[in-house]
């Protein structure tokens, strides 16, 4: 330095600096040091910042005023200090020769303000609104230069008059100009240029924000200020970034994994080739897959063997993961870095600051100094570490985007078989349980590296302290590792049981929740819910285990610190006489070993962590690993031109796991060719495999050989419609442009036109989940007319005009599908069972057990005389018969063109009548025309709505109910005395260092180290104590909620779920569920710490300086003033979050039910969109919510930082009357203190009646007649909808046999509906002999009635559970049930018998079978009233014919409701009643009303059953 600044100018002189009240540091070091260190920073970081520039450009921004401040300024100060320099060369030609540093110094300042003005304009040009490290640079410059300014005034007041007037008056130019640079270096510039915050509507500060906003995230402030004003809303969100967007995201992860997969298969294909040489034979439907079953050839074994060998590499779904999100995460590992070191600085300096109070006669500065950089540095400690969790937050927010998407876009392509082996249930739990394992993962993950650094750091510093006593403290932590590994590892097995549990839990819930109504009119509930809560009793088991294990953990990570403490100062006074625990050491040992804490603490957290997100990770894994449909499995070449040929040559082909489980094939052999423009019926039993073909066709089995070639787009209507949830034209027009005039021909076609008279809003009529909202035969007509609308070249018809009623499937045919229809001229293949369309179709294909029996023309079978000529015999004959007995009269053209196809809903009166009659819909009430403008049109469902306000106290007293008044008092009582004994235990530390100063030492080490440990082994077992208690009332808590929450879900009405969409209750069943089970105790937890260490520490420091107690009053006002915003906008974050994310989980099960028909229109890339809308619209209200606890924790610990510097400088202030140890202590406590609070969510319960009424029970053989009265008896479906039965007044005697009639929405599945009471009268009632319903218990009502509904539910189990679950009945009589509905052969050869498993939703039997299950129910429930809802949907005529047979002479002797689809099946009943919007029309014998020429005349005269 000498050679720099000449022997006059020293560097540095200890007495002008440190020993002195009035420090000033020499002119040598002003100008060397203080003058290069910003210069050195910026060309040190220039390199890196123009290389990012380079990379990242956002657009320029135009020139505005303050940027040409800027560069005037920053040009300003290049000639000020040139004006220095060129000074010195003046003064060196006059014969002044100056030290080299007056040259060197202007010179590099120079060139730096060069470089910055050069950076100024270089941002300006790349988009950058606000710049970190120019601001960083300026804010150092006048750092540095406030020393030189306060010198300068000192040096010139000394003196009489300024020497150097020149560089005086330079400088202070330059101080101001800096000064000015700083201050416009805090505004932002405008957006640049065609940025998108400039076209979006409501863009996130954040993008926009200045360089000081980002770091202190002071651009949240406007949400938090909005938020506390009024709660917020959805439309009040800022939109999400860019890159965090799914459309950003998603890809990036699905390029990672298909290079992952790529290079697995070519690792695989060359181990496969080095094992055999054989290559695979591609003929499966699969992208990749194994070889069909069946007897396979020895090429086939070989390949399955190699596949064995060279399945061990799998893809790595971790390491598409690490590439696609390492980069970013990586940068927030960087702060954790910085962070970490700087944790270090605080011990040194409170070192500095016990041993600066125990010194005498220093300048007060000094203390002065040293409280302020302690406050400095926790200050930038808090900052780095928000910066280093903003990371990874948003990292864990990406990774669950991506995650969602992948499993989205995978659920839409897998095979059937792939979907079996996983439920609905499942992959929901993978969307919503996993991808959040992940995310909570990334938020820890760096812990893996730096709680070994912090712990290597803790232990150098610890070592320093106090030598080689450190190490009987290491010991300890050693042996509890172990410990806690154990601990971590029985967690894990106890993490992968609960799992399966929840999985099986929410699977059940699924089926319960699809299947409630059939629960409702069976009375089943109970059954049902022991089986959930029998599943819930072993997850809570398992819980409780994890729970005890986590207190044990408790236990040992509080007293961890302590006992390490206590050894290591034990060891330390033992070891040598010499050693003196003085306040230095305690105190800077105590804070070391606090730090030591938290890595501590987190490792085992983390690695349990890892091991759940591992098991999470193996689950999506494998999901993402299933077999895909093979897309080019059908040839679909769209030639525009030339023939469009639906050509079809199918050898030999098929197995489909979805029909037969994994057995045998479900289609042989078929050989069979379409021409352009033809219509081909497919006939045929239950279950010979009809479905199939349609299915295959579409390329949704596995081909196992030959070809398919289907010419032009497809359209589809499966059997059973697949309808959103979503406006009704949405449903038709499913993404196709809307043309007003195709529109209504398409409606008109379908018989849609006069039930949207009937819909409450029209066409744009909200539908419910499923379709819930309208009948059978409706949801069948729009899924028609969907088809109609896409104009697709090729039709596949899976049966449609089951379920509607003969009329209007006569209307379709004749007007849609047969040869007049608006489809003459495109290629139809129709699956049907109704016999009357057969002569008018080109061709026709009988199939028996899955081979193609005859096929040809309708002339040709009949002349082929084979099995179809035979069953239309038998047929036409028998319908002959029949009409005869009940007319007296037969129609001249009998046979083919009476309609006796098998249809399901409702009567509908023709076009021409239906505009005089139309009826009221199901389940929603046409207000009067005139009212019905759009605007009016009532949601179906409820948007949920997210709870305003504060979470109200009665929500945590709830929590405290349900664990129990008297234990939550006592688990208070228990965290109070904990504390209380570590608070001890430091004072009395803090009155054992005391010994030291009055040389006291030597007498009483014994007894100031065993109270010392007696206190802390009390803290101890407290701690274990409390953590057990609270885990047992937690569990109790989890116990009740779930409980009351299910008992009280199977109690509500049925209209609440009608109105509610199964993915939000669901949402309640998993994730609110979860949060009682897993986040509220720990959250309890955490609250019942950070409460009592706070208190603890302001008791601590207000009893040794009790000034501070001036300052706590203003900072818990902050306090509380800030938490008050916080609390109020992040409740109502989590809301919108929580409230948002159910529509991705409904949106999602939807999609999987209908995936078929979604990838048979080509709509796969729109479903995917609008998932991932969904998860953006989640995304937007967590992302906030992330930043609003960022917001929170800077200013909260900013709160703490303040108390530190209190303590700090009442320390300094109070040196004289405090002693070491109690600054120690006071200034210990206060670095610990940082506080979090959570919140809960709430699970909102509506009620039903009683299931049982005790003092109104019937008698056990009630009803023994079978009388049915209704009398004035009116109902409608929800509060405020208009009544749908209207005053019916009806006496039906015992063993009547009632046919009920009528058009869509006339009330009549209502009028059944009130029998169950599924809906509650609105006026008069219903007795069944003499009982009145409406008095008696729910079960005891619905136990005495037998319905076959219109759609049949299973439920996954065996088939014994679905037809007996209370097992009431004996095998016998089951047997005899199934015999008498026509299952007995089909169960019989099944292996299982009556343990036959049916998967989710019966999906494994086709929907006849189901169908007859549900008789079979009927027929072992015998009871004295049955009613058939439109039972025989989807059934063949044998199987008919069957059932009806079966009702006449099992049911001989009870009243029978049946609501008749084929008037044939009535003409035979005791009377028939007609009904008309919701009134009775008629009510009479069949023969009476046809004489009467009324409406049900009409009704048989177009059923052609009289003339």
């Amino acid at each position: 330095m000498e050679r720099l600044c000449g022997p006059e100018l020293p560097f540095w002189v200890a007495n002008e600096t440190l020993h002195t009240d009035r420090p000033d540091l020499p002119e040598c070091f002003q100008l060397s040091v203080l003058s290069w260190l910003p210069c050195i920073y910026l060309w040190a970081v220039c390199p890196i910042y123009l290389f990012y520039l380079k990379r990242n450009n956002r657009g320029y921004i135009m020139m505005s005023i303050k940027n040409r401040f800027k560069t005037v300024f920053g040009l300003l100060l290049w000639i000020v200090c040139w004006i220095d320099l060129f000074y010195t060369f003046h003064e060196l030609r006059h014969g002044h020769s100056q030290p080299p540093i007056y040259f060197v110094t202007p010179l590099v300042l120079g060139m730096t303000m060069l470089l910055a003005t050069f950076l100024i304009q270089f941002e300006r040009l790349r988009g950058v609104q606000s710049s970190g490290v120019l601001f960083i640079f300026w804010f150092l410059s006048v750092l540095c230069a406030i020393v030189p300014f306060r010198s300068k005034i000192l040096q010139a007041s000394s003196q009489s008059e300024v020497t150097d007037k020149l560089r005086f008056t330079t400088f202070y130019f330059y101080f101001t100009l800096v000064v000015c640079e700083l201050i416009l270096c805090c505004f932002n510039e405008k957006p640049p240029l065609f940025s998108n915050v400039v076209t979006d509507p409501n863009p996130c500060p954040e993008t926009t924000a200045g360089f000081l906003s980002r770091m202190t995230f002071w651009w949240f402030t406007s949400m938090a200020i909005k938020g506390y004003k009024m709660p917020l809303e959805a439309k009040d969100l800022w939109s999400l970034n860019q890159r965090d967007s799914s459309k950003a995201m998603v890809p990036t992860l699905l390029k990672e994994w298909e290079k992952e997969q790529a290079k697995a298969k070519s690792e695989q294909n060359q181990a496969s080739q080095a094992v055999y040489s054989k290559p695979q034979p591609s003929t499966t439907n699969h992208v990749t897959g194994g070889v069909g079953g069946g007897e396979s050839s020895p090429e086939e074994v070989e390949v399955l063997l190699s596949n064995q060998k060279a399945a061990s590499r799998q893809p790595s779904f971790l390491r598409a993961l690490i590439k696609a999100f390492g980069p970013y995460f990586l940068i927030g590992s960087g702060f954790k870095l910085l962070q970490d070191l700087i944790t270090f600085v605080n011990p040194q300096l409170l070192r500095m600051l016990i041993s600066f109070t125990k010194q005498k006669g220093v300048p007060d500065w000094w203390g002065y100094t040293l409280a302020f950089l302690m406050f400095f540095t926790a200050f930038l400690q808090t900052l780095i570490l928000h910066h280093h969790f903003q990371y990874c937050f948003v990292t864990g927010m990406n990774v669950r985007t991506a995650v969602i998407g992948a499993i989205y876009r995978k659920a839409l392509a897998i095979t059937n078989a792939a979907k079996r082996s996983t439920t609905v249930g499942e992959v929901v739990n993978l969307m919503s349980v996993d991808a959040q394992r992940f995310m909570d993962l990334t938020t820890f993950l760096n812990m893996l590296w730096s709680a070994p650094f912090q712990i290597m750091l803790a232990l150098f510093f610890l070592w320093q302290n106090l030598g080689a006593s450190v190490l009987a403290g290491v010991a300890v932590m050693i042996m509890l590792i172990p410990f806690n590994a154990v601990i971590a590892m029985k967690t894990r097995a106890y993490q992968v049981e609960q799992m399966q549990y929840k999985d099986s839990r929410i699977k059940l819930m699924n089926e319960i929740l699809n299947g409630i109504k059939v629960l409702k009119l069976y009375a089943w509930e109970d059954s049902f819910k022991e089986k959930v809560l029998a599943i819930r009793q072993k997850e809570l088991n398992v819980l409780r285990k994890t729970a005890y294990l986590g207190a044990l953990s408790t236990m040992a990570w509080t007293s961890a610190p302590f006992l390490v403490a206590l050894t290591t100062f034990a060891v330390y006074v033992y070891v040598d006489e010499t050693h003196v625990l003085d306040a230095e050491k305690a105190f800077v040992s105590l804070s070391l070993f606090n730090i030591l804490r938290f890595p501590l603490n987190m490792l085992p957290q983390v690695i349990s962590s890892i091991v759940q997100a591992s098991v999470s990770l193996k689950r999506v894994q494998g999901f993402l690993s299933h077999d895909e449909l093979d897309p080019n499995s059908v040839d679909r070449k769209n030639t525009a031109t030339g023939v469009h040929l639906l050509f079809y040559y199918i050898s030999d082909f098929m197995r489909l796991f979805l029909k037969r489980v994994n057995s045998d094939y479900v289609l042989y052999s078929i050989n069979m060719m379409v021409p352009q423009g033809s219509l081909l019926a497919v006939v045929g039993h239950v279950g010979c495999g009809k479905s199939s073909l349609i299915s295959a066709l579409l390329g949704e089995m596995e081909k196992l050989e030959g070809d398919i070639s289907i010419r032009g787009s497809v359209a589809y209507v499966p059997q059973q419609a697949w309808i959103q949830n979503a406006t009704l034209r949405d449903n038709i027009l499913f993404g196709k442009p809307y043309n007003e005039q195709k529109y209504r021909c398409v409606l008109e076609a379908c018989a849609l036109t006069p039930d949207l008279e009937v819909l409450p809003g029209g066409d744009m009529t909200e539908i419910g989940e499923k379709g819930i909202n309208l009948s059978g035969g409706q949801r069948q007509r729009v899924s028609l007319a969907r088809a109609l609308y896409s104009d697709a070249d090729v039709y596949l018809l899976d049966d449609p005009l089951s379920a509607v009623d003969a009329h209007v499937s006569k209307h379709i045919f004749d007007n849609l599908i047969g040869p007049e229809g608006v489809l003459k001229g495109k290629t139809r293949i129709l699956v049907t069972h109704g016999i009357s369309f057969l002569p008018q179709v080109d061709n026709i294909m009988v199939m028996v057990e899955g081979r193609v029996s005859e096929m040809g023309s309708y002339q040709e079978l009949l002349k082929q005389n084979g099995a179809f000529a035979e069953f239309l015999r038998n047929y036409t004959l028998e319908d002959i018969i029949e009409e005869d007995e009940a007319t007296g009269r037969v129609y001249s053209l009998s046979p083919f063109y009476r309609q006796i196809s098998i249809i399901s809903a409702d009567g509908e009166g023709t076009r021409s009548r239906s505009v005089r009659r139309h009826g009221c819909s199901q389940r929603k009430h046409g207000e009067p025309q005139e009212k019905k403008k759009p605007h009016e049109m009532e949601k179906l469902i409820q948007a949920e709505t997210a709870e305003t306000g504060r979470v109200k106290t009665k929500v945590y007293l709830e929590y405290a109910k349900a664990v129990g008044p008297l234990l939550s008092v006592v688990i208070c009582l228990l965290y109070g005395c904990q504390s209380g004994a570590a608070i001890g235990a430091n004072i009395w530390l803090s009155q054992w260092t005391n010994d030291a100063t009055r040389n006291q030492t030597k007498e009483n080490v014994n007894m100031r180290v065993g109270v010392y440990a007696a206190l802390g082994i009390a803290q101890g077992i407290l701690v274990l104590i409390s953590s057990f208690t609270l885990a047992m009332g937690n569990m109790s808590a989890a116990r009740k909620l779930h409980h009351n929450l299910l008992t009280n879900k199977l109690h509500t009405p049925q209209s609440f779920f009608d109105t509610t969409p199964i993915g939000r209750i669901i949402n309640r069943f998993s994730k609110d569920i979860y949060v009682i089970d897993e986040a509220l105790p720990a959250t309890v937890l955490m609250f019942l710490g950070t409460f009592f260490v706070s208190l603890s520490t302001m008791i601590v420091i207000i009893s040794s300086t009790p000034i501070f107690a001036v300052v706590i009053a203003p900072l818990a006002f902050i306090y509380i003033f800030v938490q008050r915003f916080y609390v109020a906008t992040s409740r109502q974050l989590k809301r919108l979050e929580s409230v948002s994310r159910s529509p991705i989980y409904s949106h999602f099960s939807e999609t999987i039910t209908g995936s078929s028909v979604i990838r048979a229109y080509g709509r796969h890339s729109a479903f995917v969109l609008m998932s991932d809308m969904k998860v953006d619209e989640n995304q937007k209200s967590y992302y906030p919510s992330i930043v609003s606890n960022r917001w929170l924790g800077v200013r909260i610990e900013f709160i703490g930082n303040c108390i530190v510097l209190f303590a700090a400088l009442f320390a300094v202030t109070g040196k004289e009357s405090l002693n070491p140890g109690l600054v120690g202590l006071s200034v210990s406590y206060a670095l610990q203190l940082l506080k979090k609070i959570s919140l809960s969510q709430i699970l909102c319960l509506c009620s039903q009646a009683p299931w049982d009424v005790e003092d109104k029970k019937p008698l056990p053989e009630w009803p023994m007649e079978g009388n049915v009265q209704f009398y004035n008896y009116s109902v409608r479906y929800r509060e405020g909808l208009d009544l749908v039965l209207k005053n019916l007044t009806l006496d039906i005697k015992g063993g009547e046999k009632i046919g009920i009639v009528g058009r869509t929405g006339a009330g009549k599945s209502s009028m059944t509906l009130c029998l169950f009471r599924l809906l509650e009268a609105a006026a008069g009632e219903i007795t069944i002999d003499k009982v009145k319903i409406a008095e008696i218990g729910l079960h005891d009502l619905r136990s005495k009635l037998t319905i076959i509904p219109q759609e049949p539910v299973l439920f996954s189990g065996t088939l014994r559970m679905n037809l007996d679950p209370f097992e009431k009945y004996s095998d016998e009589e089951v047997w005899k049930a199934l015999e008498h509905s026509d299952l007995h052969k089909f169960v019989s050869n099944h292996p299982a018998k009556l343990e036959l498993e049916c998967s989710e939703g019966g999906e494994n039997l086709s929907v006849g079978q189901r169908q007859l299950v549900c008789l079979a129910r009927a027929l072992l429930r015998k009871t004295k009233i049955l009613i058939l809802d439109e039972a025989t949907a989807a059934i063949d005529l044998e199987t008919d014919d069957l059932i009806q047979s079966t009702i006449r002479t099992q049911f001989e002797n009870c009243t029978v409701f049946t609501i008749a689809h084929r008037l044939n099946t009535i003409m035979d009943y005791t009377r028939v009643l007609v009904l008309d919007k919701g009134q009775i029309a008629e009510f009479d014998t069949p023969t009476n009303l046809i004489s009467q020429r009324g409406i049900f005349y009409g009704m048989a005269k177009d059923a052609g059953l009289v003339q």
